[in-house]
């Protein structure tokens, strides 16, 4: 991203901060409406599988196919974004989202729902990465986890505003209109992206801060995807992933056909996690770029910041299987699918404390293509557990079970690798020894 916008230097607007936290806010609607159009199958799921005849194993399926080419794609675009420029391949990914959502405004098969959801997986796989890798560009590193923290929030500020907005659309018309409302936004946002985006200005890697021992350095994509911290945010987002696909995919399923609330309060109900996930993310900026200020180590600031979060969103987890319905029960939902999600912002923030910005973009790529596969399994584990229970109350609570004990062991054990002081300086010594 940094030589492509040396190389054309008239398209790049100045570094202000007006225009850092315009491109913020535009990179937020972004994400918004990336999580928007993913959570429209949650919404309707119920409907969806009237509709469709189709069994639980197959709406698992369904969820599951977004992410078979999410990976692939997250590798391949995020690379395109050296040579593209992320302001003009932003708008192209947006207008294929809005092409894969076309078909859908009609009757529609389970195949082509089928091949429709495994395009969109594929264009909307770097997402997160660009978004992030851009927003990383517009701030010094010791700012960047607030507004990384702000452009994550819209992941979950997308689904907060669509699940009032969309299940009344659902409810009134179909979810095919669900699906119209969609098209129209990113048509409106492509519009305003491309009028008012600008690439990034050049980055340049600055000195050493207090603490830190060397310089970042360009190193080979072999070194940096075997260094410690990289692995542990792999790993980290891995587990974390896994709950925010079955939020995505299942939770409004589970509180309707699981738990038994109506179509209308479970949309309301789906908010919870969503608004406490959009504030925690932002809060995690803030407090991460205020330990780190201070001059706590960035192993504690990023990785344990990070960790934490995964690990209590894995308790809570568990913790609302073996309670019975009500408002503690929900109390515990809301946490168990809002924690994790705070953390990415931390924790995407730490891969930009060791890797040179040239190889960001592509090394964030490579970690949502890593982490998506949790995406893949995830749906498909948790039908699996509820289309072979005596119940489907049943199979939710062994199925959620099961995801909190892997989240807590998993989150825990991943954050003893995060060690960005460590890792700068094992990356810069790995380089010398290269270059011998």
């Amino acid at each position: 991203m940094s030589h492509t916008a040396a190389a054309r230097p008239a398209a790049v607007a100045p570094r202000t901060r007006a225009r850092a936290w315009l491109i913020t806010a535009l990179l937020l609607v972004f994400m918004l409406f990336n999580f928007a159009d993913k959570a429209v199958l949650g919404f309707a799921g119920a409907h969806i599988q009237r509709d469709l005849g189709i069994t639980p194993q197959q709406f698992g399926l369904l969820q599951s196919a977004f992410f078979w080419l999410f990976a692939a794609g997250a590798i391949l675009i995020a690379a395109w974004s050296a040579r593209i420029g992320l302001r003009w391949l932003l708008a192209i990914l947006m207008l294929v989202w809005i092409a894969t959502m076309v078909p859908l405004l009609g009757p529609v098969s389970f195949g082509v729902l089928l091949a429709c959801r495994i395009v969109l997986g594929f264009a909307e796989g770097p997402a997160f990465a660009l978004a992030t890798h851009s927003v990383h560009a517009w701030f010094p590193p010791e700012k960047r986890a607030l507004p990384s923290g702000i452009v994550t929030a819209g992941a979950s500020i997308g689904p907060l505003l669509a699940a009032p907005v969309l299940t009344w659309v659902i409810v009134t018309w179909s979810w095919h209109a669900a699906f119209g409302v969609l098209i129209v936004a990113g048509a409106l946002w492509t519009l305003a992206w491309a009028t008012l985006g600008k690439d990034a200005p050049a980055e340049t890697v600055p000195a050493p801060a207090a603490g830190d021992a060397v310089r970042l350095v360009e190193a080979p994509y072999r070194v940096l995807l075997t260094t410690g911290t990289v692995i542990g945010i792999a790993l980290l987002t891995f587990f974390s992933y896994w709950a925010t696909t079955l939020k995505v995919a299942w939770l409004p399923v589970y509180l309707s056909d699981g738990l038994g609330y109506g179509t209308l309060t479970t949309g309301k109900l789906v908010m919870l996690p969503y608004a406490l996930a959009a504030m925690g993310a932002i809060g995690a900026g803030w407090l991460s770029n205020r330990l780190t200020a201070r001059g706590v180590p960035r192993r504690i600031s990023r990785g344990l910041l990070a960790g934490s979060m995964v690990v209590l969103a894995g308790v809570s987890m568990f913790a609302f299987t073996v309670l019975p319905v009500g408002v503690p029960q929900m109390l515990f939902i809301t946490l168990a699918f809002s924690c994790n999600t705070a953390a990415y912002a931390v924790a995407f923030t730490a891969i930009a404390d060791v890797v040179h910005p040239r190889k960001r973009g592509a090394v964030l790529g490579f970690l949502v293509a890593f982490y998506s596969m949790a995406g893949v399994i995830a749906p498909l584990v948790l039908g699996y557990f509820v289309g072979n229970a005596a119940d489907s109350s049943t199979g939710y609570g062994y199925g959620f079970a099961f995801t909190g004990i892997l989240m807590a062991v998993g989150g825990a054990a991943s954050t003893f690798l995060v060690r960005p002081e460590r890792d700068v300086v094992k990356i810069a010594e790995r380089v010398q020894e290269i270059a011998k």
